[in-house]
């Protein structure tokens, strides 16, 4: 299967932007748009050597749900019976700023938006799906003879989001215990650090960028992937649609190297974000004397692009005098059980009574449309993750593992592994310390067939440090289910390296 073959490389990217109002996801609370701050886009690479193939689907989304992915797979194979659909590897870079794809009927409460005009989600993804396959055909039809070049550096994106302190939050003067976002306990995810009792961040930092450059047969700079431990999420508050950081990487590296591809990719980092919880005084004066301004989070957006850029500079320059026109590549996808986190019968209990009490209350209709669609949007939220927990209790009765696609495949001397969490730093970790290539890329968010999409897979001491991301609302796979994550991924990886 991964004999070695001459290496065909096709590329195609698309502006899947839209100017209508669109729900934003990816807070509490909804989010109409109120237009664009920056394109959002979908960028596709095909890399093809005769005996096995990837297609990499890049998108600046927050997740991918409502069977985005299988809609996809079935344009595209309506549009080009030739190309192997389960090949393909979509993963979102969770922006928290694009346009919802979500369903517009979903099986759960709705919210009402009197006076707030919402154009269709239905009618995005089906936009989007057009957009997206055209782009994988494009570049499955565009494959030329090509080579690759790898290597990795050193960029400061992500830093760890989870604080924690000596005592136990839970135990404070007018804690809530039980909160939608979480349960609290000795973590918090964006805890205030200027607190007496902060002891440290629950997990470190990575700040390896992997990177994958394409070639034509002139050997000249077609794209790149850039794969970075780190969620794109400055400006996750924001009313306008946009790809938050990797625009500004994008036109960073633009700049230099003019109008060649790239493709992001968001590594493990389910416990890291792009922003720093101390020494924020120090970071406002670094902003304001190397940008003479005090827009904070777009500022961060150009520190770090300017980063990446430098860390794909350095790496570039000496990484390009290896460049591999014929390579082995193996594309492995099979579907994985993976231990659920299971809900107890206190948790249901606590479920059931919260949403018996949220029931109570009802919607406000004081305020204006857009005070009314804010509260009345958290209220319904709340309601639907308590929804969940109890579904979650019934069919874990008849289910105890949760089913995911997973993608393992190497191309030469590197290999690409995937998830669909946003996963705990230290399982990627685990998965490159003990994989057999040089290099391997951990892509998370990526696409699932199916409704559902997304949520964290925390560690065990994230379990017992609790809060967001490491609750019972947050976590539909266990500790227990990572690792299983972990061992596969990594069976496979051996598998495929011994093969020639």
């Amino acid at each position: 299967m991964s004999k070695q073959h001459n290496l065909l490389i096709g590329w195609a990217s698309r502006d899947v932007t839209t100017t209508k109002p669109v729900n934003i996801p990816g807070q509490f609370q909804m989010r109409i748009s109120q237009g664009v701050m920056d394109p959002v886009t979908v960028t596709a690479l095909v890399i093809d050597n005769g005996a096995d193939c990837v297609i990499f689907l890049s998108a600046d989304l927050v997740v991918i749900r409502s069977y985005l992915l299988d809609e996809l797979r079935e344009a595209v194979a309506e549009k080009n019976m030739q190309i192997p659909v389960n090949k393909i590897l979509m993963n979102a870079t969770h922006t928290h700023t694009a346009p919802s794809h979500y369903a517009d009927t979903p099986d759960e409460e709705q919210v009402p938006h009197d006076g707030i005009e919402i154009a269709s989600s239905d009618e995005y993804r089906r936009f989007l799906v057009d957009q997206a396959s055209d782009a994988i055909c494009e570049a499955y039809a565009g494959r030329r003879p090509g080579g690759i070049a790898y290597g990795y550096g050193y960029a400061v994106v992500g830093h760890s989001r989870r604080v924690v302190y000596f005592d136990d939050l839970s135990k404070r003067p007018g804690a809530v215990i039980n909160s939608t976002h979480g349960v609290n306990g000795h973590a918090c995810m964006y805890g205030n650090t200027n607190d007496d009792q902060f002891s440290h961040y629950e997990a470190g930092a990575d700040h390896f960028i992997n990177l994958l450059f394409t070639f034509d047969v002139q050997k000249q700079l077609t794209g790149a992937i850039v794969n970075v431990p780190c969620p794109s999420q400055n400006s996750e508050g924001e009313y306008r649609i946009s790809a938050d950081f990797w625009h500004d990487v994008r036109t960073a590296i633009g700049a230099k190297y003019g109008e060649i591809f790239i493709l992001p990719q968001c590594a493990a980092a389910g416990d890291l974000s792009p922003r720093i919880l101390h020494y924020k005084k120090a970071q406002e004066r670094r902003f304001r004397l190397k940008y003479g301004n005090s827009a904070t989070e777009l500022a961060a957006r150009r520190d770090i692009a300017e980063r990446i850029a430098q860390c794909f500079d350095e790496v570039y320059s000496w990484a390009k005098q290896e460049i591999f026109t014929a390579l082995p590549l193996h594309h492995v996808v099979e579907t994985v059980e993976l231990s659920k986190r299971l809900i107890s019968d206190e948790e249901y209990a606590v479920a059931k009574g919260g949403l018996e009490e949220l029931g109570k209350e009802g919607f406000i209709t004081e305020g204006t449309p857009k005070e009314r669609l804010y509260n009345n949007s958290i209220l319904v939220a709340k309601r639907n993750r308590f929804r969940r927990i109890i579904s979650r209790y019934y069919e874990q009765k008849n289910q105890l593992k949760l089913p995911m696609e997973l993608h393992v495949l190497r191309i030469g001397d590197i290999a690409f592994a995937s998830n669909r969490f946003e996963l705990y730093m230290d399982y990627q970790h685990r998965i490159q310390a003990r994989s057999p290539f040089e290099q391997t890329f951990i892509v998370q968010l990526a696409g699932q067939p199916g409704k559902d999409g997304g949520t964290y897979l925390c560690t065990t001491r994230g379990e017992q440090g609790r809060g967001y991301s490491a609750s019972m609302y947050c976590n539909i796979v266990s500790p227990k289910g990572g690792q299983e994550l972990v061992e596969r991924t990594v069976q496979i990886l051996k598998e495929i390296h011994t093969e020639e």
